[in-house]
């Protein structure tokens, strides 16, 4: 057995030993990568000044220049180790944070799925379908109650619309009646004219024109008389 083996074989026999929670651990993890980055930054240093020395030895010092080569290459190795060694503690860190959301998730999904239960245990579906029915048919009557508040009520209305057109139609040909009464007509005379006497050549076409006008003013009357009938009998009906 290797001795990597007989350490984590001994580090880890203890059974008693409760295991780190995630949070310790990403907390862990973090800090082993920001100590492996400040090493990381501290050998890029190292390389970049070894490397001023082997150029500034160059041919003058051979022996110099090339013990800064080989300690130059010793903390490339050691970065190399390094960026491997960043790149799986990422990796864990990356699976163990995608599997503490998972826990999170799953564990938050069962105390919803416990709280449904609770809710639902004091639900019947016999007693939600018999509440659904009764809310309908409580509806149902609403509406027939709407509808018979709504309906015309017409107590006493039961007459004949033939009498009661023939009773209006007596009342207004006695209102029309009564308005033709009070109409007065104009006066006829019973007498017959005197006759005319002898006219004077000269007035004879004054006395012609006078006459003529009072026969348009008598007929103008006369017409104007016959519209007020037209326009009460009109009204009448």
């Amino acid at each position: 057995m290797s001795k990597l083996g007989k350490f984590f074989k001994g580090g880890g026999s203890s059974k008693s030993r409760a295991a780190p929670s995630s949070q310790e651990a990403l907390a862990r993890l973090r800090e082993t990568e920001e100590m492996l980055s400040k090493k990381q930054e501290y050998l890029e240093n190292r390389i970049q000044r070894e490397l001023s020395l082997a150029k500034k030895h160059g041919t003058k010092n051979k022996r110099a220049a090339l013990q800064a080569l080989k300690r130059k290459k010793r903390f490339e190795k050691q970065l190399t180790q390094i960026d491997g060694t960043l790149s799986t503690i990422e990796f864990q860190r990356e699976a163990l944070e995608n599997s503490h959301t998972n826990t999170e998730v799953l564990r938050n999904m069962g105390i919803a799925a416990k709280a449904m239960k609770a809710l639902h245990e004091n639900m019947d579906l016999n007693k939600i379908d018999d509440l659904m029915q009764e809310i309908t048919e409580q509806q149902d009557i609403a509406q027939e109650i709407s509808e018979a508040f709504s309906q015309r009520v017409g107590f006493g209305d039961n007459f004949d619309e033939d009498e009661l057109m023939a009773e209006l139609e007596e009342l207004e040909q006695e209102e029309l009646n009564k308005k033709m009464a009070n109409i007065r007509l104009p006066n006829v005379p019973s007498s017959s004219l005197p006759a005319q006497p002898d006219r004077v050549p000269g007035r004879m076409s004054s006395t012609s024109s006078s006459a003529h006008r009072s026969r348009a003013a008598s007929s103008r009357r006369a017409e104007e008389e016959d519209d007020d009938i037209k326009q009460l009998a009109a009204w009448d009906t």
